[in-house]
């Protein structure tokens, strides 16, 4: 895969941009450090973009664009077995990825999310609001006398895995093994795969297949108050879920749930530690933690991207998409086009009528929403109010390598 890194590495946002054509080229450092100027060159110069890195692909990048794609039926997820199977050919990640609610149509996609969305709804998650908070303070309990923490290890990996843990049942002494699984699984949402990571994917699915048939057969025997056993009870019932599509929705409750709130929680924070006027504000009226964590949704979210196959020949901004091709729908270019939001690059958390996509659009809308959305305003609200004079030590902190997912590897701060 270097040779595609190496093909368009001069199409760098440093050089001259009449030098060389847009691209999308997720594997370039450049993007990985900070993929807006990027985002902002295919808005302008090629919003409806034909990738030459992925075959029969479009890259669409406006926000009534955006919108559009993921509420239109005629662009659906029918293609994703034969998706999966182009890139990962047979193993574990195409025997669960294709039994995820997240890669399903209606009807299968209506009956797998009714079960789980019960669980899921704003009131049920605002029952979860005091021991969230419990969670976050035993967490900066322990760095509070430090003197610094890294954001990233010390809250916004362990609080979501701790949160998700508990919903679905999975012992206190087992939560270590889903960090990196759960990294794992979460590259494996990129759409440019290595052999190596389709390898390494395989083998963490495998794992967790494993480990969640052997949670499943406990709890079988001894149900528990948690959302897993909800689901296994609908599973015997034979009315909702196959074992497979149980085990299968595990590991997507788990792996997308805990990585997004992961990476909401450390991009939100440190989009206010380098807007320091923003900071203030909020210290000021932590009544604005709702609308600041929309806009850091909107700011830099944790999902960067989407996919959809076309099912019918048709046209977007004046480029014609036959039946068969995909799309991928560049949720974090459209929360900064500046045909919907003003002044797009400017964090804001005053911001008003902040329609951002960050959690998707549609039937496909993100079932965690109000979850992430909770924890977000709990741990920075929490951080900011017990760490007053919290600053960054570093200004250019590391990113993951994966980008359909973006986040942090670290985070350090002092305070």
């Amino acid at each position: 895969m270097s040779n595609i890194g190496d093909s368009v590495s001069h199409t760098s946002m440093g050089e001259n941009p009449v030098s060389a054509p847009v691209e999308f080229n997720p594997l370039l450092p450049e993007f990985i450090a900070n993929p807006h100027p990027f985002y902002h060159r295919l808005r302008a110069e090629d919003p409806v973009h034909r990738s030459t890195l992925l075959p029969d692909t479009w890259i669409v990048t406006r926000y009534a664009d955006v919108s559009m794609v993921l509420r239109d039926a005629r662009f659906d997820r029918h293609d994703a077995e034969n998706f999966f199977r182009e890139r990962f050919g047979e193993g574990p990640l195409i025997s669960v990825f294709t039994k995820w609610m997240l890669f399903r149509d209606p009807p299968n996609h209506t009956r797998l999310r009714t079960l789980v969305n019960k669980a899921f709804t704003p009131r049920a998650i605002e029952g979860l609001r005091p021991r969230i908070q419990e969670l976050v303070d035993h967490l900066l309990d322990a760095v509070q006398h430090n003197g610094r923490m890294d954001v990233m290890v010390d809250l916004a990996y362990p609080l979501p895995v701790l949160v998700i843990c508990e919903l679905l049942g999975v012992p206190a002494k087992d939560r270590d093994l889903f960090k990196e699984w759960s990294g794992d699984v979460a590259r494996t949402l990129d759409p440019i795969q290595t052999p190596e990571m389709v390898e390494k994917g395989h083998a963490v699915v495998e794992s967790m297949v494993a480990y969640f048939r052997d949670l499943i057969a406990t709890l079988r025997k001894n149900p528990q108050d948690n959302i897993l056993s909800a689901m296994i009870a609908a599973e015997e019932r034979g009315d909702r879920l196959s074992e497979d599509e149980l085990l299968a929705n595990c590991i997507l409750l788990f792996s997308a749930g805990h990585e997004t709130t992961v990476n909401l929680i450390g991009n939100g924070l440190l989009a206010l530690l380098r807007n320091p006027e923003q900071k203030r504000l909020l210290q000021e009226n932590p009544i604005l933690i709702q609308t600041a964590v929309e806009e850091f949704l909107r700011y830099d979210g944790p999902v960067q991207l989407t996919g959809r196959s076309v099912r019918e020949d048709v046209e977007i901004g004046g480029k014609h998409i036959r039946a068969g091709e995909r799309v991928i729908t560049v949720l974090a270019a459209a929360n900064r086009d500046p045909a919907q939001f003003p002044d797009p690059d400017r964090l804001d958390i005053t911001r008003k009528d902040n329609h951002h996509i960050a959690f998707g659009h549609g039937i496909h809308f993100c079932l965690g929403a109000s979850l992430a959305r909770t924890e977000g305003q709990l741990a920075i609200g929490t951080l900011l109010r017990r760490m007053p004079q919290v600053t960054l030590i570093d200004d250019q902190p590391r990113w993951r390598p994966a980008f359909t997912l973006r986040g942090l590897e670290a985070l350090p701060v002092r305070f």
